[in-house]
């Protein structure tokens, strides 16, 4: 059933002091040079690949269209769709504004974390790509100008099993020689057969043993021909957490990723300053806000935002400069199409501390069809030189994999 948002009652405005749209703002001067131009438009259209990709389209009076994309999930379009009667006739280059507006506006509705800032997310990439579309000028540019011309791309690995340690050096071993990547990650929260209780987030001496063989056989195979780090997916508790990492400190690791469940915030230190091992946390902290906790903390040797799921291009961009005042490098999360994609690409280019950004969909066959450009070769992402993210959807592509009863973007 489709539902009409524009005249939803809205609850907020009833008593917010905090107002930010341009009306109430008085931002009504003229700017010249083709620079006053308005929303006209938002529309999602959610894509069926690896992970349910909502891509996200801002429409404007001038014909100019911008692209962005949003962090899978349900719920998000119908968010954006809520939200786009607070944009509908700004100017889509007050990109921070607007930010902090739906922020604003939708703080009743849980925009401190979760799916409200993923939705805020995907319309904030969209507004990067149509500012530069609209200013001839590459996203990158929009943050500050580039450290880079290319960006590190670190491939996720997976095998059928996942399990067996010589498998997974297998696949290592493939995706560096035939593949070009210099840099890889395996999932360490595979079953090892030893499990006696799924529930209790405890590892028992075999299972950690087999855990490390996986690290051992791995890193061994590849040497210095890759960088590799190991995924935990949030899955073990504090104690156990520690013995894994102090059993791997001896391989050559290069991070550990996200140990111990993200809410509580001691444990995370706890057990980054007990080990030498490299931790990696972040995909499951939203804004700068909580990523500022774990960076000031020393909680994190590795700081890991998701883009489209963070709040953003510029919201990355906060949290990676907030990161760098205290030495911490950024290794972007990603689990996107080649919209988002390339977009961390731009933030990552534009960061002093940028380390890699993420792919995910190495075995997703149609994954860079989606787009008309080629996004990475040889591991690495070249950052484009276009106006805004410098992609440009293949309807035809998007069509053929919409998810089931979904409609295209007009």
């Amino acid at each position: 059933m489709s539902r009409n948002y524009d005249s939803l009652h809205d609850p907020n405005a009833e008593y917010t002091m905090r107002e930010l749209s341009s009306e109430t703002m008085g931002v009504t001067g003229a700017r010249g040079g083709g620079r006053d131009v308005e929303i006209t438009d938002v529309q999602t259209t959610m894509v069926d690949g690896n992970f349910p990709w909502t891509l996200v389209r801002v429409y404007t009076d001038a014909g100019v269209v911008g692209t962005g994309e949003a962090y899978w999930g349900a719920g998000v379009p119908e968010l954006i769709e809520r939200m786009k009667p607070f944009v509908i006739g700004e100017n889509p280059l007050d990109i921070d504004r607007l930010y902090e507006h739906l922020i604003q506006k939708m703080s009743g509705e849980g925009s401190v974390e979760g799916v409200t800032v993923t939705a805020i997310s995907g319309i904030e990439v969209a507004l990067h790509d149509l500012a530069g579309k609209i200013l001839d000028v590459p996203a990158y540019q929009l943050l500050g100008g580039k450290y880079r011309d290319e960006m590190r791309v670190y491939c996720d690995c997976h095998t059928e099993e996942e399990a067996d340690p010589e498998a997974c050096a297998d696949e290592a071993e493939r995706v560096v020689d035939e593949l070009g990547y210099d840099a890889l990650k395996f999932d360490l929260d595979v079953p090892s057969g030893l499990e006696k209780d799924r529930a209790n987030r405890h590892l028992r001496p075999g299972e950690i043993r087999h855990k490390a063989e996986i690290v051992e056989t791995v890193t061994e195979r590849v040497k210095d021909k890759a960088d590799v780090s190991f995924d935990c997916h949030w899955t073990f508790s504090g104690g156990s957490a520690k013995r894994l990492a102090d059993a791997i400190e001896e391989y050559d690791v290069w991070w550990l990723e996200d140990p111990v469940p993200p809410e509580n915030l001691e444990v995370q230190e706890e057990v980054t300053k007990n080990t030498t091992t490299p931790i990696a946390v972040g995909e499951n902290r939203y804004r700068v806000t909580e990523l500022r906790r774990l960076i000031e903390n020393q909680a994190v040797d590795i700081v890991a935002p998701d883009l489209p799921k963070v709040g953003g291009m510029r919201e990355t961009r906060k949290i990676a400069d907030v990161a760098n005042q205290y030495y911490v490098p950024v290794a972007m999360h990603n689990v996107a199409s080649p919209v988002a994609t390339m977009a961390a690409a731009h933030v990552g280019a534009s960061i002093p501390n940028s380390l890699a950004v993420e792919y995910h969909s190495y075995e997703l066959g149609w994954w860079s069809d989606l787009v008309e450009e080629d996004v990475i070769e040889d591991g690495y992402i070249e950052v484009p030189e276009e106006p805004g993210l410098g992609v440009t959807l293949d309807m035809d592509a998007v069509e053929e994999h919409m998810v089931d009863g979904e409609t295209l973007f007009d």
